[in-house]
């Protein structure tokens, strides 16, 4: 009974849960990040170091900022959710690698949380108040 009467909220609990974390990581790493320009793009496209990536560091910078807004804003929306989520979450496994290289679990625990976060969701779906609905 208990159970059954806490399930019902499960799709209000991935509406918030979505709208939270997303609107969040756009305001604190997406758009800025994006509107810095080719200067920052090429700052974070050297984070692809850390995984022996040594070429095109603005086009990876860029990446990271398109999957950190745009990508974002796609999981917010809940519209093609799962590629979203499949940016967002390598996004975050490279800044944990970055992070874990420069100060241990310590420093790159944030990163690896939110790596596992979006990594979930792939599986778990947006829910269905999404555009996807699925």
């Amino acid at each position: 009974m208990i159970l059954t009467s806490l399930t019902k909220y499960r799709e209000a609990g991935l509406l918030i849960l979505r709208v939270a974390l997303g609107m969040i990581f756009i305001c604190a790493h997406g758009w800025p990040h994006l509107a810095a320009g080719i200067g920052k793009w090429r700052e974070l496209g050297h984070a692809m170091h850390a995984v022996h990536i040594h070429f095109a560091p603005v086009f990876w910078g860029f990446m990271a900022a398109f999957s950190e807004s745009i990508g974002a804003a796609l999981f917010v929306v809940g519209l093609l959710f799962r590629p979203a989520c499949i940016l967002l979450a390598i996004t975050m496994a490279v800044a944990s690698i970055v992070e874990l290289k420069a100060g241990g679990v310590g420093g790159a625990s944030h990163a690896i949380e939110l790596c596992i976060v979006f990594f979930s969701f792939i599986f778990i779906g947006p829910g269905k108040y999404s555009a996807d609905k699925s």
